[in-house]
């Protein structure tokens, strides 16, 4: 199989080549550190040599569990939040056929996902859904705690308690969680629901190799034997041991840091592909909780293309340069449609008659690299040959390793996310939460 590409070139223009080449000690060492658990946060980089890991009888579990559940229901709703959903999210959005909703596909259940929100319209939606349909529930929290899921959990367990029976929704709702500890752990024993573990040392952003992300998938008919055979390749290509040229993570990771010394501080994440919408959205919070600490980090942002062309299009090409892109191409689609002939040639597209709509697009593609690069904003391409499960394990692993790199060459440590809990205990103290007295009393004066 090929493997993923990256190209650089198009930030020499901005920072000198010898520049990138003088930074691959420290790559190095932040890749080492990784690797041999030595840096800060290394309590959690049990993600680092996860796809190795994995073994045949984790494999056989979730896929003999997916096929159990495949008999039963014809959707199934993920709860989850941040890394618990946006991993599987990014992977079901990027190869599932863009219209499924419309179409009659009896055969593998629809996955829908609730508990990223608390969207009170959001979720009565759902429940219409659900109300004709039959439906299981994988809950996704190491604690069962955490407010958005558990609300959702809550209701939804409810709901298919009372539509398939007790009994029967115990066999319907798959919890993945902690080992040993917590409310969904202890509720799981209690109910007899069918478990998987979240390791301890991996954090929810870097999951989507573990069951967090595998378990729905699976369900859902997708190869995750090949999302996890992806990784393992890229795990290859990323070891210290390689040389900084040909290691695409370092790379990637040296570029940005120094576009970032520079004052390229806002990355955007582009696409022409727009089935990639959520792999941006799932990269966003890998590198914004990763990196955004401590008053550092690059701001990460993403648009689809073109369609961002007409809208965020000017602000790119003209606005602040505090912008560095990075692109992700497909090279070749899943189908073919040519652009037909027309008699009348009202629309004057005669001249793209027999062309692939893919070949327009890869222009369309070169054409904006150009002119952004020529506008001030330094242009990194990473290159899919497909998009399939294996491309985008390769690439899912490639961007946690690169991220791991940036944060060692920033110095922070990428692997918590103690900003997170601002909002939360604000929360908890406007919602009068037990334990939670004083904090109310200090919030309300400040109102």
């Amino acid at each position: 199989m090929e493997n993923l590409k990256i190209d650089i070139s198009k930030v020499y223009g901005f920072i000198p080549a010898e520049e990138i080449q003088n930074l691959s000690e420290r790559t190095r060492k932040a890749a080492e550190a990784l690797e041999n658990k030595t840096g800060k946060g290394n309590d959690f980089v049990g993600w680092v040599n996860l796809p190795s890991s994995i073994s045949e009888s984790d494999l056989k579990d979730i896929e003999q569990t997916a096929f159990r559940m495949r008999q039963e229901i014809d959707l199934l709703v993920v709860i989850g939040i941040g890394g618990s959903y946006l991993g599987a999210k990014a992977v079901v959005e990027a190869l599932s056929n863009t219209f499924r909703y419309l179409q009659n596909i009896k055969d593998l259940p629809l996955i829908l996902f609730a508990g990223q929100n608390i969207g009170e319209d959001y979720l009565n939606e759902l429940l219409e859904v659900l109300q004709n349909l039959r439906f299981g529930i994988v809950v996704i929290s190491k604690s069962g705690t955490t407010t958005e899921p558990a609300i959702a959990f809550r209701i939804l367990k409810e709901k298919l308690e009372i539509k398939a029976g007790k009994k029967k929704a115990r066999e319907l709702i798959i919890a993945i969680t902690d080992d040993s500890q917590g409310a969904l752990r202890t509720l799981a024993t209690r109910e007899g629901y069918k478990t998987f573990v979240i390791p301890d040392d991996v954090g929810g952003r870097y999951s989507v190799l573990t069951p967090v992300g595998l378990v729905p998938l699976s369900i859902g008919g997708f190869d995750i034997r090949a999302l996890v055979e992806g990784a393992r390749a890229m795990e290859k290509l990323t070891l210290s041991a390689l040389p900084q040229a040909e290691n695409p993570a370092a790379l990637y990771a040296a570029a940005r840091y120094l576009l970032y010394l520079s004052g390229k501080k806002i990355e955007i994440l582009a696409n022409f592909e727009n089935k990639l919408h959520f792999l941006a959205e799932w990269w966003k919070q890998l590198y914004g909780e990763s990196e955004g600490k401590e008053s550092k980090g690059i701001f990460p942002a993403s648009v689809d293309f073109t369609a961002d062309l007409h809208s965020m299009g000017q602000y790119i090409q003209e606005g602040e340069r505090t912008l560095m892109e990075t692109v992700i191409s497909v090279r070749q689609p899943q189908t073919r449609l040519k652009i037909p002939e027309d008699q009348d040639n009202f629309d004057k597209l005669n001249y793209l008659a027999g062309k692939r709509l893919d070949a327009v697009n890869k222009m369309a593609e070169l054409g904006t690299m150009l002119a952004h690069v020529d506008g001030g904003v330094p242009n990194i391409r990473i290159e899919l040959p497909e998009l399939n499960e294996y491309h985008l394990g390769q690439l899912m692993y490639f961007f946690e390793k690169a991220c791991g790199i940036s944060g060692y060459l920033l110095d922070v440590n990428p692997f918590d996310q103690p900003g997170v809990e601002a909002y939360k205990m604000n929360m908890f103290a406007l919602l009068e939460k037990p334990g939670f007295e004083e904090e109310t009393r200090k919030i309300k004066e400040r109102l």
